[in-house]
């Protein structure tokens, strides 16, 4: 496996982790991380109170030319598209939650610093 694959995929398991702590500390339930399905993975999905969220989190580093500014603009239509996929597949595997009132896509950004510390991007309902 190349260096920086191996890099990329450490920076993104830190920042799906930092991810998970913040939405439990902000009282969110995890119902799965990193969730295999046919077509794909999801990163996290949560329950909000009664919304049932399909987080998609994108890892950087501050300083780095590759990609946008911020790591959460990088979803881009064909990914929303493969995301709302998974949604379903998610959703029919498992009968969904009970007492569910809505569904929602949230993307979070975590760019971490030279220092390593973490400016995280979240946008509710970004799709």
């Amino acid at each position: 496996m190349p260096i920086v694959t191996f890099a990329r995929q450490r920076l993104g398991r830190a920042a799906e982790q930092l991810v998970s702590t913040r939405l439990e500390g902000a009282g969110w339930q995890i119902l799965g991380r990193n969730v295999r399905l046919p077509s794909g993975e999801l990163d996290i999905v949560a329950m909000d109170a009664l919304t049932l969220v399909f987080v998609e989190v994108k890892a950087g580093r501050a300083g780095t030319t590759l990609g946008p500014e911020r790591p959460a603009h990088a979803v881009g239509r064909r990914k929303q598209l493969k995301l709302r996929r998974l949604a379903r597949e998610w959703i029919a595997e498992r009968r969904g939650p009970s007492g569910v009132l809505g569904y929602r896509f949230d993307v979070i950004g975590v760019r971490f610093g030279p220092d390593g510390l973490p400016d995280v991007d979240h946008i509710r309902q970004a799709f």
